[in-house]
């Protein structure tokens, strides 16, 4: 399929699709007059590529998990050393956590000190 089938059939813009294959997380073939062609899979691997972007995963990890994904892309087949660079990704994730409670907490505190009313929690 050309690029623009992928796009519909995914939803993605064909200019992420460019950016994943750039990224090396997808592949297409070129024919004869240049355009990309894909096959079936790639809209797994769409699909793949974007339930692990919306986990927060970078790129470069996705590429390296991508291979282990089960077919939905929220399972695994835990082959070598995934379980290590995804606990790495998690204790990343859990330390960008704390730090925006720390920023929300030194924000609430300017508008506590200039207001009337405390900043909503959530």
């Amino acid at each position: 399929m050309l690029i623009g089938e992928l796009s519909r059939r995914t939803g993605v813009s064909t200019r992420l699709l460019r950016y994943y294959e750039a990224q090396g997380l997808l592949e297409a073939r070129r024919g004869p007059n240049g355009y990309r062609a894909y096959d079936e899979d790639a809209v797994t691997t769409v699909r793949k590529v974007r339930a692990l972007l919306a986990a927060g995963l970078p790129t470069e990890v996705i590429r390296v998990v991508l291979p282990c994904t089960g077919e939905d892309g929220t399972g695994f087949d835990w082959c070598a050393d995934i379980r290590d660079l995804m606990l790495r990704e998690l204790a990343a994730t859990d330390a960008r956590i704390d730090d925006l409670h720390r920023r929300r907490s030194i924000l609430a505190g300017f508008l506590a000190t200039t207001a009337e009313e405390p900043a909503p929690h959530r």
